[in-house]
């Protein structure tokens, strides 16, 4: 069982929590972006994937290398529904888990709402990632991580 981070857009305090959480529990972690990164230091079970390309490089790669009984995090929706069919555990950044039962309506409202975004009728970017929103995520990846760990 791998962790996998698309990296390019998530908050540092995400990044922090899987780091800590792969550590104690002995699983390795693979951040995956399109930029350089910095793995943390003294922590062997990071390491970093530096993707040539567009930022659709680094879902592309997450999505050929994840294998069934793994966990992504991504805020990335399209990615979210190439993974869940296989059997991988996706979570985004906010505490939300991607499910069978729930990635089709997301893409669905993300895809309906993908022209409004072009013309500028919809602006702006998620809320910033406050208390609640670690909270929620710290919760949803311990409760994540339990249950694969006890499928293995």
């Amino acid at each position: 069982m791998k962790i996998w981070i698309d990296a390019d857009a998530a908050p540092r305090d995400v990044k922090e929590m899987v780091f800590r959480a792969g550590k104690r529990l002995n699983l390795q972690t693979v951040l995956v972006a399109n930029q350089w990164l910095q793995v943390p230091p003294g922590n062997p079970l990071v390491a970093a994937v530096r993707v040539e390309g567009g930022p659709d490089m680094a879902d592309e790669y997450i999505a050929a290398e994840a294998q069934p009984g793994d966990l992504v995090v991504t805020q990335d929706i399209p990615l979210a529904a190439l993974l869940v069919p296989k059997g991988v555990a996706v979570l985004d950044p906010r505490g939300k888990e991607h499910t069978a039962e729930t990635i089709g309506e997301r893409l669905a409202m993300r895809d309906f709402l993908d022209p409004f975004r072009t013309v500028g009728a919809v602006s702006g970017g998620p809320p910033p990632y406050d208390a609640r929103a670690k909270q929620a995520f710290a919760e949803v990846l311990d409760r994540t991580l339990t249950r694969l760990l006890r499928s293995r």
